[in-house]
């Protein structure tokens, strides 16, 4: 085991997650926004509009069911754990790098999300639709399309789901005693039952637990903050400066703080890694560039919203730690002893709701954390049907699905902390890499969407999309 952790951890640092692709994230947003008019602006009060759009589609989602999906699968660990960890390696100027990434990665997420819908497909009855999709129908490129899929399916059901287990497994020891073998198990359980469900089971269950569970940590959070309101503009200094490398227990590990913030950031929100796009393909709308918008305001509310809640408790309250893996020293060490993670949350919220605390977050987490579960799952068979839904062991292939999903739903409250994390971040950096240079080369689609759909908004007629117009061709959904 000691060799696997070193491999996955050596893998992902040195081949996936590097400086590179860094900076190509953060220049890919940018360049959308640019490209795309700084939409995100123009747009805000339309994208709070279209989230109450009805639906009269038999075959799609609603639009708010759709951004509830996605949105189970962005509000998760990354908000709560991942903001922490983000904290612990990179320091408080991380924060500011994961707004960084959420005001440009609006932009990356609209246009992975139109692109779904552009190239969606009614399978089963039901819109399925992602990179996989546009990849295939768009670039006409069966090869990377499918090599796209097999990376899906890895991360979303080999990868991801250990983390989130991980996060409840943490929290519910902290708070009930239960040992992470138990929680485990019990996970495995709970989830086999909503899987075997189906989507409709699924997106019935998001979008009734994802609004309540992020209103109810927000109101806890925000209690949390306006007890200690006095130490805002301290906090928010530190962020600053340290996100710069101008603060002086900070400045050296400046490096680690831009890395950090923007792994942690993508994490989170999910943008440009292709996740956001499955949920996006299901809804059924009558322009692609309405679920892209719904789409940008989910990430908004991931990382400016709930994120930031959670990073001004941990700094307000000092409950954090930093280390700086270079030197393998702390920088600073508020909690002795304490691993990085929810805990860091659990035991801020603690301090100003004692015996309240630590229940409360271990409830957050199970909810942030199990409905970002299921959504990996719903990705994961979305990409497994688009291989082999037409070969008649489809059936029997997603039956090995449920069990190797479920079997590392299990591993994630046992496994090893860092290894874990690591596992999830080569799963998302593969898709990264795959998906950003898919949507770069269709970008130019995306624009004419926004074009066309801006014009009908100005001359106040009915919406409708119809790719012929505009020379798209391999939409059937649109015809």
């Amino acid at each position: 085991m000691q060799f696997f952790d070193k491999l996955v951890q050596y893998i992902n640092g040195t081949f996936i997650w590097n400086k590179y692709l860094v900076l190509i994230c953060i220049l890919s947003g940018l360049f959308y926004t640019f490209r795309l008019g700084f939409f995100q602006l123009r747009y805000l009060r339309k994208m709070v509009e279209l989230i109450f759009h009805k639906n009269d589609s038999k075959v799609g989602l609603t639009s708010f069911q759709a951004l509830a999906l996605a949105v189970s699968g962005r509000v998760g660990t990354g908000n709560i754990a991942g903001v922490a960890t983000a904290i612990a390696l990179g320091g408080p100027g991380a924060v500011f790098w994961m707004w960084i990434m959420a005001a440009a990665g609006s932009a990356t997420a609209f246009v992975e999300s139109v692109l779904a819908q552009v190239y969606k497909s009614e399978i089963n009855g039901q819109f399925r639709g992602g990179p996989v999709f546009y990849i295939c129908k768009g670039l006409k490129w069966r090869t990377y399309a499918a090599v796209f899929a097999i990376a899906t399916i890895f991360a979303n059901a080999f990868a991801l789901p250990g983390i989130q287990t991980r996060a409840i497994s943490e929290t519910f020891e902290h708070a009930f005693e239960i040992p992470p073998l138990a929680t485990g198990i019990i996970l495995a359980i709970i989830a086999a039952v909503i899987v075997l469900g189906g989507i409709k089971y699924i997106t019935k269950f998001t979008q009734y637990v994802v609004p309540v569970m992020t209103i109810t940590y927000l109101v806890v959070t925000f209690v949390v903050i306006a007890l200690n309101f006095q130490a805002i503009p301290a906090v928010f200094s530190l962020i600053i400066r340290s996100a710069f490398g101008a603060d002086a227990t900070f400045g050296g590990i400046v490096g680690a703080t831009i890395m950090w913030g923007v792994k942690r950031g993508i994490y989170s929100n999910e943008a440009g890694q292709g996740s956001g796009a499955h949920a996006a393909a299901a809804a059924g709308v009558t322009h692609p560039a309405q679920q892209g918008l719904v789409q940008s305001l989910g990430v908004y509310i991931d990382t400016f919203v709930v994120c930031s809640a959670t990073a001004f408790i941990i700094l307000l309250t000092n409950h954090y730690n930093v280390y700086d893996e270079n030197s393998k020293k702390f920088l600073v060490e508020n909690l002795p002893n304490v691993e990085y993670g929810a805990k860091y949350v659990q035991m801020a919220i603690e301090k100003s709701f004692t015996g309240f605390g630590a229940t409360f977050l271990a409830l957050a987490s199970f909810f942030f954390a199990f409905t970002s579960i299921i959504s990996y799952y719903y990705q994961a068979e979305t990409n497994l049907l688009y291989l082999a839904e037409k070969w008649r062991y489809c059936r029997f292939l997603q039956g090995v699905l449920k069990v190797v999903f479920l079997a590392f739903v299990f591993y994630g409250a046992v496994g090893t902390l860092g290894t874990v994390w690591a596992l999830g971040d080569m799963g998302i950096g593969v898709m990264l890499w795959l998906n950003l240079i898919a949507i770069f080369i269709l970008h130019k689609i995306v624009v004419k969407c926004l074009k066309d759909y801006s014009g009908q908004l100005k001359s106040g007629e009915a919406i409708a999309f119809n790719p012929v117009d505009h020379g798209i061709k391999s939409t059937d959904a649109w015809e």
